[in-house]
């Protein structure tokens, strides 16, 4: 009598053939990743998280040693949802939650609105590699920069100095037109930020970056609007 497989043994052979096809590709994604460029790329992090060795937690925990740890460690205080999700953070995680984080673990409080490049993922995920006491091996460019610097896309914000610090503070969260489509004096932009502080669960700028931030959008984006998107 000849057997044929059941539609159920199709759908498992079909997952597992789908999850080895993913494991190659992210195999080769990370052997071919520029922890240089995932250094930039999290830049839009800062706000919330440290990476060094010894780094504070801020509205996100410290993430040296992020692979590989508890997804849910002892040292901070995380949402129910991270903590019944459990486990440890593999790269497969990393990589998925990188992506989409509300979708990878429904009802976390991270707000971040993810990477839909693969390759910027890659590329973060060897930077946090990098930041660990055991880095992983992850083929022969997977802790080395081997970045060309280019100019950076600061999207609608005017070119100035203070675009920087001022995108990655406010775009880990918002599109950049929330920031472009309004008009604050220096104390208005200030009175806003301690609201998100204080309001939102937005982590403290040390006071430096604070004022480079509030000296950009108080030149740029006043209550007369120089450069308001008219397009």
């Amino acid at each position: 009598m000849k057997l044929f497989p059941t539609a159920a043994a199709i759908a498992v052979a079909a997952i597992s053939f789908a999850n080895i096809a993913v494991a190659q590709s992210l195999d080769d994604l990370l052997a071919g990743a520029d922890a240089g460029a995932g250094e930039r790329a999290f830049r839009q992090c800062k706000p919330c998280h440290t990476v060094e060795s010894g780094g504070a937690n801020r509205t996100g925990p410290n993430l040296y040693n992020a692979l590989g740890r508890d997804v849910a460690a002892a040292d901070f205080r995380y949402s129910k949802a991270l903590q019944e999700f459990g486990g440890t953070w593999t790269v497969e995680r990393l990589y998925a939650f990188l992506e989409n984080p509300r979708k990878a673990i429904p009802g976390t409080k991270m707000t971040y609105r993810g990477l839909s490049d693969a390759k910027d993922r890659a590329n973060m995920i060897a930077f946090l590699n990098q930041n660990s006491d055991a880095p992983q091996d992850f083929g022969s460019a997977g802790t080395e920069s081997q970045a060309v610097e280019q100019e950076e896309d600061f999207g609608q914000l005017f070119i100035a100095p203070g675009v920087e610090e001022t995108y990655y503070a406010c775009t880990a969260c918002h599109s950049e037109m929330i920031v472009a489509q309004q008009g604050k004096t220096r104390d208005g932009w200030d009175d806003l930020l301690d609201w998100m502080i204080e309001e939102q669960g937005m982590s403290e700028l040390p006071s430096d970056e604070r004022d480079i931030i509030l000296d950009y959008l108080a030149e740029h984006y006043n209550i007369d609007r120089p450069n308001f998107p008219r397009n």
